[in-house]
């Protein structure tokens, strides 16, 4: 990797600087530079003036303007050998002068050397120097850092990213499941690079475009794919990237925003997660962030205010199009709201071939069975399950991947991570004929949705699971289908009674009752499925920024509020009473399911409805499902 000069530099300058006054201290602090006449050994002040007063100094040179001698002096102990010796004087010592000349002992003095001064001139120069440089090369670097120091006075400057020609590697066949949304899109796209087709009928191009969907669905894969498809100037951003803590700094960004867009007009424009900026204006307690509303308000004016944006498209996507203003969903800002919802089964097979491309699957793999088995999933969410097989084909060190793992990777990503197996005891036994209860009642119940496998491995919190998978996507649903999931949620609890008794009920079918409950409520309240009649009595909206499950406000009288809770358990006690029938009429069949799933731990669907066929016949709808 090469790296350039200015980084090279901005390492090395602390150790350049360190080196410097290292080396400038330990020269000032070294010897002085006294030519030849240099001496290593030292001799106290002290024993100078005794030799000298023995008449046993030969010569003497000053230097550091009397600081320091250099004396040659004989030694008694080395045979009155001359010996150069080191002396550090008291300061100022002109007595010495006079004595030394009285005594006649030759002496000179050695004016100081200016080296220091120069060396201390140009240390107290050069690191301002190299210290006001590096902050130089610093700021210019970080000039191109987002939020870094050198931006500090850029905080109301737009943090899009622009691509001139965005090459984000994802084309509207890398997109599968949406073929609606892409439709619409795919105009959009044709708009901006054939516009002529368009305005010779008049047309106009559309200036927003709002990508609307549960989370998971593509909607920023759509707007990758726009980006490439379309091969126009490109600015994307988040919501959020134009709140500050500074009031005024979200507009400024807005502008700015625009103004660049303009500049490089016919493009496009992609925010997302619009909620961020685009909620409300006046909700909550107290109104809302001055900060936001600012924000929002130039937004929309630039979106369709006085001046106008010809040739700019904004695409915007969120997942909550319920927050948004209503000022922004309008024709002339939003013009389309392109629903981008959780695929179909042919949707979600075509997901599977694009994820599958880049997977090594087995000859047995079948995508459409995968797709059948995985309802309601998104693309995401589809992607998400061919990773967790791969990584647990790879963990059993196989070449290719299997159904195994495909099962096994469903299994996880909807119920959580494989626990240990339960030891045979009665609890086991106990779990066991719970899920058998689920199973059972789901399989002779016509309107349920057929059994795909029981279980007793545990997953997640759950000691045991029983899977059920719908024939079809459900787009509505039936009240004897309601009725059916309600007797079918209530089997385990059913089986639990019948077969230990009331003593011996346990918690486990806590989220059983409690799903039961909340699809019971509805079938009163927002479906008209019953005595009450065809009425809505509970609104699906809630306050939208002070939390929509306590907000709820009633919109009946507590006589109504009365009959609500009757009609709720009615429903419930009836299911109830159908599980527990079917129990209790197939207890021979349930014991040897028991057995069999203990010895197995898992028993799929087909296996299952063989071995309910053998001892039961199915009954009819109305004898199953009777009306309340």
């Amino acid at each position: 990797m090469k790296l350039s000069w200015k980084v090279v530099l901005l390492w090395t300058l602390p150790f350049l600087v360190i080196g410097f006054f290292v080396w400038q201290g330990a020269f000032s602090s070294s010897p002085v530079n006294m030519g030849s006449n240099t001496a290593n050994t030292r001799m106290t002040y002290g024993r100078f003036l005794d030799y000298l007063d023995q008449g046993r100094i030969v010569s003497v040179d000053l230097f550091e303007g009397g600081r320091t001698a250099i004396v040659e002096a004989k030694d008694p102990e080395l045979d009155n050998r001359v010996q150069r010796l080191r002396v550090d004087l008291p300061g100022n010592s002109p007595e010495l002068v006079t004595r030394l000349r009285k005594d006649n002992i030759s002496f000179d003095v050695h004016p100081p050397r200016s080296d220091g001064a120069i060396w201390g001139l140009l240390g107290n120069l050069i690191f301002p120097v190299l210290l006001i440089g590096g902050l130089f090369f610093l700021f210019r670097r970080s000039n191109n850092v987002p939020g870094g120091p050198g931006q500090a006075m850029n905080f109301g400057k737009s943090k899009a990213r622009f691509m001139m020609e965005a090459k984000t590697g994802v084309m509207f066949d890398d997109v599968a499941g949406v073929e609606e949304a892409k439709e619409d899109l795919q105009e959009v796209v044709t708009f901006l690079k054939k516009p002529e087709r368009f305005t010779a009928v008049g047309a106009k191009i559309p200036k927003g475009v709002l990508l609307v969907g549960p989370p998971g669905t593509g909607k920023t894969l759509l707007a990758k794919a726009i980006a490439g498809e379309a091969g126009v100037p490109f600015f994307s951003i988040s919501g959020s990237e134009f709140v500050e803590m500074f009031v005024g700094v979200g507009a400024s960004r807005v502008r700015d925003l625009f103004k660049k867009a303009k500049e490089n007009a016919p493009c496009i424009i992609f925010i997302d997660e619009i909620d961020a900026v685009g909620r409300q204006r006046g909700a909550g307690i107290g109104g809302g962030n001055d900060e936001r509303e600012q924000t929002l308000n130039q937004l929309l004016t630039e979106m369709d205010g006085f001046e106008g944006n010809t040739g700019i498209i904004i695409i915007a996507a969120t997942n909550r199009p319920d927050v948004l203003d209503s000022a922004l969903l309008r024709p002339g800002r939003f013009d389309r709201q392109v629903q981008v919802d959780a695929p179909d089964l042919k949707g979600r097979l075509e997901v599977l071939q694009v994820h599958a491309r880049d997977k090594k699957l087995a000859p047995d793999i079948s995508l459409e069975t995968i797709a059948r088995r995985t309802p309601g999933f998104t693309g995401a969410d589809l992607a998400n399950l061919l990773n967790e097989a791969a990584i647990l084909t790879a963990r059993r060190r196989k070449d290719a991947t299997t159904m195994a793992e495909i099962d096994d990777a469903v299994d996880r990503v909807v119920a959580g991570m494989e626990g240990t197996p339960l030891v045979d005891s009665k609890s086991k036994r106990l779990i066991a004929y719970h899920e058998i209860g689920h199973a059972i009642v789901g399989t002779l119940i016509k309107e349920h949705d057929p059994v795909q496998k029981v279980t007793l491995i545990p997953r997640g919190q759950a000691q045991g699971l029983t899977w059920f998978t719908p024939a079809e996507d459900q787009g509505l649903i039936s009240r004897s289908q309601l009725m059916a999931r309600i007797a079918g949620a209530l089997g385990g609890r059913a089986a639990e009674q019948e077969i230990f008794g009331d003593a011996e009920v346990t918690t486990g079918a806590g989220g059983d009752l409690q799903q039961v409950s909340g699809m019971a409520r509805q079938m009163v309240t927002r479906f008209g499925m019953s005595d009450l009649g065809p009425l809505s009595l509970e609104s699906q909206q809630g306050e939208v920024f002070l939390g929509r499950d306590w907000t709820t406000r009633s919109e009946y009288s507590e006589e109504i509020s009365a009959r609500i809770d009757a009609q709720v358990r009615s429903i419930v006690e009836r299911c109830y009473d159908i599980s527990c029938k079917i129990v209790r009429e197939n207890r021979t069949v349930i014991d040897r399911l028991v057995d069999l799933l203990i010895e197995k731990e898992t028993i799929d669907g087909d296996e299952f409805r063989q071995i309910v066929a053998e001892y039961t016949v199915v009954p009819e709808k109305e004898e199953v499902m009777p009306r309340l």
